[in-house]
Order: structure tokens, then C-alpha cells, then sequence
């Protein structure tokens, strides 16, 4: 493939340019390893097409209020690569949506995010994607998703710390009802997760 042997080369160049000798025994490989990587594992969402990772189902769903009740979806990992510096951010997406007549099955939320997340993003972006997407798939009557991540480049660089970002985005009725917006707030929020008990070393110890 035309594109790995090319990558595989940038990467060569890369240690060379670092100052390595990409050469020695324990650097032989990781040119090949590092290609395939990127682009079978952490950018494959360009290959994917998104339509093709879901099938909605239809349900009489009409449960209780004016407009009906939520279907809560949480902790969807979410794993991508941040376009600034090309680290990792990784965390959990929270979706809350009042079903017109669709839904969808657990397994291809997750499928949904992959597809977005295994790219170069920005936050703010994939959080918008993800959100059009489902929107448009499912026709639901209101729609919100949280997206929640630990962003690697504050951690390894600048004031290397553990920073957390959360960006919400509201669809439908929820973007237009204030009490609908603040039930799924609280919905989605009781399902965050503390993202910084998963850095297992201190941000001293490799100063």
C-alpha cells in the first residue's frame, strides 16, 4: 500500500530528525509499527462511513410528559487525536434523547463515536459531528451529548497537568425548552466520570 510505505518513510525520517538512528535494533521496527498505527487504528474513522456502522430500529415510544421520556446513554468511550499538537485526549461520551419513532442499539453508539473520534479533531467539533449525526439518523424530538475527555497535550507539556474539558450541545426541544435542557443536564452529569483518577503517575515524575 502506497500510503503506508510512504508514511513508513516520514516516520524514519522523523527519528533521524530527532536526533535518533532509526537503525538500531530497538528502533527498526517502530517505523512500521508507528504507520500501521495511525493508519488502521487512530485515523481509520476516514475510512468508515458512518451510515453503514448503524441500523435504527423503530419502537412506539411515547412515555410520559409532554413530549416523552429520555434514553440515557453513557460512558462511550471516546478516543481521539487532537489536530494542535497530535496527542491523544481520550474520555466518555453521555447522550440523552427523547425518541420520535427510532432508536438505536447500544452497541452502534459506540460504532457512531469511532468513526468520529478516530480522526484528527478538535473537541468542540467531534462533540458537533456525533450530535448531527444521531440527529439525523434518529429524527429525535430533543437530543443532548456531553462529551467529556482528559486532553494529553496539558498533561505531557505547558503546564503539565491533568486537564478535563466537557462541551455539551442541545437539538430539538431541548435546545428550546430550559427545563427539558436542564432535566438532561442532570441526567448526563450524574453519569460524569472523574477523568483524572486514570492518570496512574504523578505529573512530577517524569520532570
Amino acid at each position: 500500500m502506497r500510503r503506508f510505505a510512504e508514511l513508513k518513510e516520514l516516520v524514519k525520517k522523523f527519528l533521524e530528525l530527532i536526533g535518533e538512528d532509526p537503525e538500531r535494533p530497538e528502533l527498526r521496527e517502530t517505523p512500521e509499527r508507528v504507520a500501521r498505527m495511525w493508519l488502521e487504528e487512530l485515523t481509520v474513522g476516514y475510512s468508515l462511513n458512518p451510515d453503514e456502522q448503524v441500523k435504527t430500529f423503530s419502537v412506539n415510544h411515547v412515555g410520559y410528559g409532554r413530549f416523552g421520556s429520555f434514553v440515557v446513554v453513557s460512558n462511550v468511550p471516546v478516543r481521539s487525536i487532537c489536530e494542535h499538537h497530535l496527542l491523544p485526549f481520550y474520555g466518555y461520551a453521555h447522550i440523552a434523547y427523547i425518541p420520535s419513532n427510532e432508536v438505536l442499539g447500544l452497541s452502534k453508539f459506540v460504532r457512531v463515536v469511532n468513526v468520529f473520534s478516530r480522526r484528527l479533531q478538535l473537541q468542540e467539533r467531534l462533540t458537533e459531528e456525533i450530535a448531527d449525526f444521531l440527529e439525523s439518523r434518529l429524527k429525535p424530538k430533543g437530543l443532548a451529548l456531553m462529551v467529556e475527555a482528559l486532553h494529553t497535550c496539558a498533561l505531557v507539556r505547558g503546564v503539565e497537568e491533568p486537564l478535563t474539558m466537557s462541551t455539551v450541545t442541545f437539538r430539538g426541544v431541548l435546545a428550546e425548552d430550559t427545563s427539558l435542557r436542564r432535566e438532561a443536564l442532570e441526567l448526563l452529569n450524574v453519569r460524569k466520570v472523574d477523568l483524572t483518577n486514570y492518570v496512574r503517575y504523578s505529573q512530577h515524575s517524569y520532570r
